[in-house]
């Protein structure tokens, strides 16, 4: 018979503590500063297409749920390859996250988005929900092809109708797009996509996955593919300013 003492019950300190530390490396699975950066960017359209003040809160909350979501879900489905790439930055691949509670803080996002969404109106909600149909889809498919920044492009595509279409409580049904809002947004996934791939360029060709901005790379160098897609998507978002400044946003 065993003669260890049980361990003690973890007090409330201790507790709240644990709670604390959880969350914040959830928090670092959710890519807190693109989902940050993409919220910021589309609620800061919103309010300068002349959105009111609680539309424009619900743009980005909606966003930054949604941007959580495929954050969790883009470190869940590449944690076995982060493991072997050996980025142990990752909660998920060096353990300090276990993937079930990975899990359950997506499934908890996807239950709040859907009805953040679909508050901005039938059409803008369904927008934004393809949206992320897509980016959790090439979280999954591509991600090794030269296709890989066909998700995010038409991901991205999709944010202006979100916009346009949108309104508080599907009151107002809005109008469409400007086409050529529809065309720099798409551009501006692809910047986006090559950009957000260079830091993890070495791991994912240690690991075989030659996406576009890997295979890019590989003729360019790295150094000059950060210079080009810094450069080209610095003047795709001057592009969208002056887009929306001459046309606005809906048609």
């Amino acid at each position: 018979m065993s003669t260890e003492a049980p361990a003690p019950a973890a007090g409330p300190r201790e507790r709240v503590h644990g709670l604390r530390q959880a969350t914040l490396l959830l928090t670092r699975v959710s890519h807190p500063r693109r989902a940050l950066l993409t919220a910021a960017g589309l609620a800061g359209t919103a309010a300068l297409s002349g959105r009111p003040a609680r539309e424009t809160g619900l743009v980005l909350v909606t966003v930054l749920v949604g941007q959580s979501v495929l954050g969790w879900h883009n470190d869940l489905t590449d944690r076995r390859t982060d493991r072997e790439a050996g980025r142990d930055g990752k909660p998920l691949a060096s353990g300090e996250v276990e993937a079930r509670h990975a899990w359950f803080a997506m499934a908890c996002g996807v239950l709040l988005v859907v009805p953040l969404a679909l508050s901005n109106g039938l059409t803008a909600g369904s927008c934004y929900l393809v949206s992320l149909a897509l980016g959790l889809a090439g979280n999954v498919v591509l991600r090794g092809s030269v296709a890989s920044f066909l998700p995010q492009v038409a991901a991205y595509a999709l944010y202006p109708a979100f916009l346009s279409y949108g309104g508080w409580g599907g009151q107002v049904t809005g109008s469409a797009p400007q086409p050529l809002m529809v065309v720099l947004a798409a551009l501006l996934g692809l910047g986006v996509h090559v950009l957000a791939s260079l830091p993890d360029l070495v791991g994912d060709h240690q690991v075989g996955r030659l996406h576009l901005p890997l295979r890019i790379a590989l003729r360019t160098g790295a150094p000059r593919l950060l210079v080009l897609a810094g450069v080209g998507t610095a003047l795709v978002l001057v592009g969208l300013v002056v887009a929306a400044l001459a046309y606005g946003l809906r048609q």
